[in-house]
């Protein structure tokens, strides 16, 4: 007899295939629904059950796993099936703001369902990797009873009882990888320009964002101190840089839009009087709309 707890996965993009996937590896029995049922096909024929309704797959098990795009997409599955939440345990991997993740667990709790939220950090490849990462906030109860099986896709951190914090913290990620990805392009642009290949400055590129952490670990400390002297670095001399970069980019006659922002926040620090500033000083900037 099958020891492991079942649970239900609904939503079966590469995310949620991934982890039906996962679970079945670990031998979790798994139900799943899908608006488009042939997705589960090759899930069925590896164990998993399909349901019939969405109905069906929430009454299937106490722990629903949702792997759906947003929020939106989280009210349109479940609000035909309302009446079929209560007492269970909905974990919701889905994207979205961290405002729209607490409503979210709102109207969960109100229906009588328990809310865990989740940000999952890795793509599809690392679901099933012990070493990938969940952020998961909200009901507490409702994670530590069922940690051992999410534990079946990824590490678990949880972040604490406001919903919003998972969403957050994913959100924070997000930020920093999407800006440093586009920053890579940029860079492997301009080497096109020049003829060069992405694999030909990709030692540069690597050993640079090497050196990052450093600079994240030395500059939160001072940032948390509010102190943006200038003693190491100028904010100044940083958009003396930015325009060179900027200006290297035109010549090449690539797109310039992600540099000119880069410049545009440089010059409006400098325009506030923080030239003689850090460039961390930036920081307070961006904090105002």
């Amino acid at each position: 007899m099958n020891s492991k707890q079942p649970v239900t996965v609904i939503g079966l993009g590469p995310m949620g295939r991934a982890m039906v996937t996962a679970f079945l590896d670990k031998g979790h029995p798994v139900t799943v629904w899908n608006r488009t049922a042939s997705r589960a096909d090759d899930l069925v024929a590896r164990g998993a059950v399909l349901a019939g309704s969405v109905e069906e797959a929430i009454g299937a098990n106490e722990l629903v796993v949702l792997s759906l795009t947003d929020y939106d997409a989280m009210y349109a599955v479940l609000e035909p099936a309302a009446e079929a939440l209560a007492g269970r345990v909905l974990v919701n991997l889905s994207s979205d703001t961290p405002d729209r993740t607490r409503a979210g667990a709102r109207w969960i709790a109100e229906r009588g369902g328990i809310h865990v939220s989740g940000g999952v950090t890795v793509p599809p490849s690392g679901i099933g990797d012990p070493g990938s990462s969940t952020f998961y906030s909200g009901a507490r109860a409702g994670f530590d009873r069922h940690k051992a099986t999410l534990e079946a896709l990824t590490g678990t951190d949880f972040r604490g009882e406001d919903p919003g914090l998972a969403a957050l913290e994913y959100q924070i990620g997000m930020a920093v990888f999407w800006t440093s990805m586009l920053g890579y392009w940029q860079a492997v642009a301009l080497a096109d320009a020049h003829g060069l290949r992405a694999t030909d400055v990709l030692a540069n590129a690597e050993s640079t964002v090497a050196s990052l952490p450093g600079f994240l670990s030395f500059y939160a400390k001072r940032i948390d101190a509010g102190d943006h002297g200038g003693d190491v670095d100028r904010l100044a001399m940083g958009l003396a840089s930015v325009e060179h970069v900027l200006h290297t980019l035109v010549d090449a006659g690539v797109d310039t839009t992600l540099q000119s922002a880069v410049v545009d926040l440089f010059r409006r620090g400098a325009e506030d009087g923080h030239g003689a500033d850090s460039f961390s000083s930036l920081v307070e900037l961006m904090k105002r709309a």
